[in-house]
């Protein structure tokens, strides 16, 4: 499967102990992340990760392309509700383009542990199909 990975900053070290928590799991998937989250992963879980521009530079919209082509089976997106960012815009954009396709997104840790958990049971396999 093909999973995004995206955080704000006040998420990211939150989005980097999810990672080793579940390193396990993710290092049998595709990961797309954009720019300095992907980096901040591979960091400590040495995850082999495709990484976008920082998300304020484009890497939102990369994603965001990735997953209007169908591309991207599940979105990880840890946002921080208390902080709104000047490219608001552009998540809004990727929530709306998740829910278009049919590609299941988390927005919080509790919502990507029970995804990441229904992707190793094999509960997404559908998504392989609807590609």
């Amino acid at each position: 499967m093909n999973i995004g990975l995206i955080a704000h900053d006040a998420k990211k070290a939150l989005m980097q102990n999810f990672c080793i928590a579940y390193r396990g799991i993710l290092k049998k998937h595709n990961l797309f992340a954009t720019g300095t989250t992907g980096r901040l992963i591979e960091d400590v879980t040495v995850l082999n990760i495709t990484k976008y521009l920082a998300g304020p530079l484009g890497g939102m919209q990369q994603l965001g392309a990735q997953i209007a082509q169908n591309d991207i089976d599940a979105l990880i997106f840890l946002r921080d509700p208390m902080n709104v960012k000047p490219h608001e815009p552009d998540v809004n954009d990727v929530v709306r383009l998740c829910d278009m396709h049919n590609i299941p997104i988390a927005t919080n840790v509790a919502t990507a542990e029970i995804l990441i958990l229904a992707i190793e049971r094999g509960d997404l396999d559908w998504r392989e199909m609807y590609r």
